[in-house]
């Protein structure tokens, strides 16, 4: 009885034993620029050796001096290997950690915190995945990298607390979505270069459920990976490129969720598009207007143990015969048909990207850049067959025969593509629009071989989403982005205004955007497919942002804050209808359907004698609303040939056939505020 008495003792002595806390002997300097540092800390004579979620550790204390915190990538390493991220790229302009500690228990999360930190924060990762049944005997290290060049820091001390509340991990366990696992194997996953590591993939099919006890079914092997993006990078969520590949590193194509077989994939994680669904709502939409646009499929992503959130797993615009179907350049392709073709590249800023690239003779903000082929797998004559037919359309579309049916910009364009490329970017309004990530392609020209716009791409500061140079506003042209904001570096290509200067092209633009609004665009289509795709992430959107705590604030560049999913989606319906609604009243030009009936609102009762007429006409109507009235004739193609003034309290007016050749013409009759009647003349 003694015995168990004093062994009863003894077990509840060391639950209650104290908090064993080791610190660093001395901190050091933090490479500029990178690379990654570890800074380690020994731990000895551990009781209880094992940690788990009774015993194991507790908070992680820093102390850092840098001038510019955001730069940082903050991480602890287990003996075992495994990595846990504290704090990744977090403070913005501020500096310095400064008496920052991070428990897993904290009210507060790192992401919302502001420089220095001081006091107690839950990291970006959990701590708590660590203790997992590892000894916690052994070197543990603080990882930091500084991700940026141009400033300075030094880690001035850090310390390591385990006891008897440790952390305890994310608590996810199954999901509704395919589930992503990556095992980093003990590395630090970069910029650049990409590291090669292990991913698995648990999907059981539509309207199964996927646990994390179940086996890697829809993929199972190795990966390369690393961080990708330019401004996103500044938030803590990162996104990835990942290439599969075998045993032996090398690329090898695998069908992933369903989608067709390839090699290059992303890993995209949304930040400040609250919604989740920005850039899949562009994605889907642009599928229904031209050949390609990028796939994707939702899922959750766990990397070492780690919950991540909510992810798409998106196809990489690539050349291929599933995604960007154009001909395969090779390197001896250097003449004749075969230089023509294929090529893709885009409108872009420089940064994390092509080093290689070339500026419109026209507009010196306007970057030109080869994607794929990228410029290193390019000769130099497919180097500049690409930027010379480019700047070819240039010449001509700024020329003074621009419009020319024969020798104009439709000799050098796929007019169609331009059209939908336009009419999304506007619709969309992405504060990038245009300027960046702006795709185009070639085909050889034996293959059609003109210069087409797309696929969309980047859209998660669209749709009302940015709070700067009047992105947000659901009213005004977004090809206008110089004019409202010149300090940029970047700016859309004149090309987009210049093209509306053709009344047929515009009139092209008006039918294409009436047609689509009567089918995809329509407004209640759109508020289904949102209301659906809200209904799916329901369950997942709910750990994504109790991991990731931004909902109800602001994250760069939110224009809106909603306080809860319901609200973040229910403003992108809201501006979706607003946007569509000021676009059917304001884009140029007009639409005639040559088997339409009159229109008159109002009973205007339009009476047109004689019709057809030869040397003129007399115009009639009963509109009794008094203010001034406009009467505008266009031809076929949608020029405008004449507007006639009809003064206040008058009700008739001569049309003179003058300018007017033998043919059909379409009439508008209009006020200031609306249109009051349409419909056909001919002249003889």
């Amino acid at each position: 009885m003694r015995k168990i008495y004093l062994l009863t003792i003894l077990v509840f002595s060391i639950f209650l034993s104290k908090a064993q806390t080791y610190s660093s002997a001395a901190g050091g300097s933090i490479p500029d620029g990178g690379p990654q540092v570890a800074f380690p800390i020994t731990v000895s004579g551990l009781s209880p050796t094992t940690i788990d979620t009774i015993f194991g550790l507790e908070s992680i204390c820093i102390n850092i001096s840098h001038s510019w915190a955001s730069d940082l990538q903050i991480a602890i390493q287990a003996p075992d290997g495994n990595i846990v991220d504290l704090s990744v790229s977090n403070g913005w302009g501020g500096s310095d950690y400064t008496n920052t500690c991070f428990n897993g228990f904290a009210a507060t999360s790192i992401v919302l915190g502001f420089p220095p930190f001081t006091g107690t924060f839950r990291p970006q990762g959990y701590i708590g995945s660590l203790n997992n049944g590892q000894a916690g005997n052994g070197v543990w290290n603080l990882l930091i990298n500084d991700n940026s060049f141009g400033d300075i820091g030094n880690l001035i001390s850090w310390n390591i607390t385990f006891g008897n509340t440790p952390s305890k991990p994310f608590p996810f366990y199954s999901s509704n979505l395919p589930i992503v696992v990556l095992n980093t194997l003990g590395q630090t996953i970069a910029d650049d270069p990409k590291i090669t590591c292990d991913m698995g993939i648990i999907y059981n099919g539509v309207g199964v459920r996927n646990y994390m006890t179940d086996t890697f079914n829809n993929y199972n092997g190795k990966i390369a990976i690393e961080i990708r993006g330019s401004t996103s990078q500044q938030y803590p969520k990162k996104s990835y490129g990942v290439e599969t590949r075998d045993a032996l590193g090398a690329k090898v194509n695998v069908s992933l969720l369903g989608m067709p077989s390839e090699n290059d994939w992303i890993l995209y994680g949304a930040y400040p598009d609250k919604t989740l669904m920005r850039n899949e709502i562009t994605y889907n939409l642009f599928s229904k207007m031209q050949p390609y646009s990028p796939r994707y499929v939702y899922c959750e992503l766990v990397i070492n143990n780690q919950y991540m959130g909510v992810y798409t797993l998106l196809e990489r615009v690539k050349r291929d015969k599933n995604r960007v179907d154009i001909a395969k350049l090779d390197l001896d392709d250097n003449a004749g048909d075969s230089l023509t073709g294929g090529y893709i590249i885009k409108v872009d800023k420089v940064t994390g990207s092509s080093s290689t690239t070339w500026t419109s003779p026209y507009q010196p903000k306007v970057k030109f850049l080869y994607h794929d082929p990228e410029d290193i797998e390019l000769t130099v004559p497919q180097l500049n067959y690409i930027k010379n037919y480019v700047t070819t359309f240039e010449n001509v579309v700024y020329g003074p025969t621009f419009s020319d049916l024969t020798t104009g910009f439709r000799a050098y364009i796929n007019t169609g593509s331009f059209v939908d490329f336009f009419l999304m970017q506007e619709l969309g309004r992405t504060v990038d629009g245009y300027r960046s990530s702006s795709f185009m392609y070639k085909d050889k020209d034996s293959k059609g071989g003109k210069l087409s716009c797309g696929p969309m791409w980047d859209f998660n500061l669209s749709y009302g989403n940015a709070d700067y140079c009047d992105a947000f506003d659901t009213t005004g042209w977004q090809y206008n982005f110089a004019t409202v904001c010149p300090t940029f570096t970047s700016e859309p290509p004149n090309w987009w205004p210049r093209l509306l200067q053709d009344t047929a092209y515009a009139n092209q633009v008006k039918c294409r955007w009436t047609e689509l609004r009567m089918g995809i665009l329509d407004t209640d289509s759109i508020n289904i497919w949102i209301d659906s795709i809200a209904l799916y992430l329901n369950e997942s959107q709910q750990r994504n942002f109790t991991l990731w705590p931004i909902m109800g604030t602001y994250v760069n560049w939110n224009y809106f804050i909603g306080a809860n999913y319901q609200e973040e989606v229910d403003y992108l319906k809201w501006w979706f209808q607003a946007r569509s609604q000021w676009m059917d009243v304001n884009l140029p030009s007009l639409c005639w359907n040559l088997s339409a009936p009159e229109y008159n609102s109002e009973k205007a009762n339009v009476k047109i004698f004689p019709n057809p007429f030869s040397s003129s006409t007399t115009f009639t109507f009963t509109y009794e609303h008094a203010s001034e009235k406009e009467l505008e004739i266009y031809d076929m193609l949608g020029k405008k040939i004449k507007t006639l003034f009809i003064p206040n309290g008058k009700n008739s007016i001569t049309i003179n056939n003058d300018a007017m050749n033998p043919g059909m013409y379409f009439y508008q009759l209009k006020t200031s505020e609306k249109i009051i009647a349409t419909g056909k003349l001919i002249s003889q």
